[in-house]
C-alpha cells in the first residue's frame, strides 16, 4: 500500500470510497463524498490523500482550513477520512492519518482538529479541550491536537462545503 497526494483521476474513486466507508452509519448524513468535492471545488483540500493497493484507491483523507474565533489562525480540520469497508482494520486509515498530521506539520500548522470517535482518535494524541465545541456534537467528540503552545478555544468553524448536501450543492 502506498499512501500519496489526489490525482485529477482519483476523484471518482475517493468517491465511491468514501460513499461506501459512510454508508449506513448512524452518525453519517450520507453527505462526505460530497463534502470532499465542494471541499475541492472551492479549493479548500489543503492536504488531499489517497491510500492505493494494488493501483486501486482503497481510501482517503482531507484536510481543510479552520476557523476558532478565540484562537490564532493555523488550525486545520481533519474530515472526512474514509477507507472501503473490506480494507477497514488494516492500518490504512492509521497511516493515512500519520502522513497527514506529518504534513500538517511541516506546513507549520498550529493543530488539528476533528469531531469524531475518541477512541479511535486519541491513539494519534487528539484530546478534548475545554472550551472547544462543535455546534450540535457532544462534547466527547470534539478533539485537538495542538503542535504548539497554543490550544485551541471556540467553536470549530469548518469550511461551507462541510454543508454540501448532493453533488452540485455547496
Amino acid at each position: 500500500m502506498i499512501v500519496r497526494d489526489e490525482r485529477p483521476a482519483d476523484v471518482d474513486a475517493i468517491s465511491a470510497v468514501t460513499a461506501a466507508a459512510f454508508a449506513g452509519r448512524p452518525y453519517s448524513a450520507g453527505t462526505e463524498q460530497y463534502i470532499v468535492l465542494a471541499l475541492r471545488r472551492a479549493g479548500a483540500l489543503v492536504i488531499s490523500l489517497v491510500a492505493e493497493q494494488d493501483g486501486v484507491v482503497v481510501g482517503h483523507a482531507a484536510w481543510s482550513l479552520v476557523s476558532l474565533p478565540d484562537t490564532p489562525a493555523g488550525w486545520y480540520g481533519l474530515g472526512p477520512i474514509s477507507v472501503s469497508p473490506e480494507w477497514q482494520g488494516q492500518g490504512i486509515g492509521t497511516a493515512l492519518m500519520e502522513a497527514g498530521l506529518e504534513r500538517l506539520r511541516r506546513l507549520g500548522a498550529l493543530g488539528c482538529v476533528l469531531v469524531g470517535d475518541p477512541a479511535y482518535y486519541e491513539r494519534f494524541g487528539f484530546d478534548h479541550f475545554p472550551g472547544l465545541a462543535y455546534p450540535g456534537a457532544p462534547a466527547e467528540v470534539v478533539m485537538a491536537l495542538p503542535f504548539t503552545s497554543a490550544l485551541p478555544t471556540g467553536a470549530i468553524e469548518f469550511h461551507e462545503a462541510f454543508g454540501a448536501t448532493g453533488p452540485d450543492r455547496n
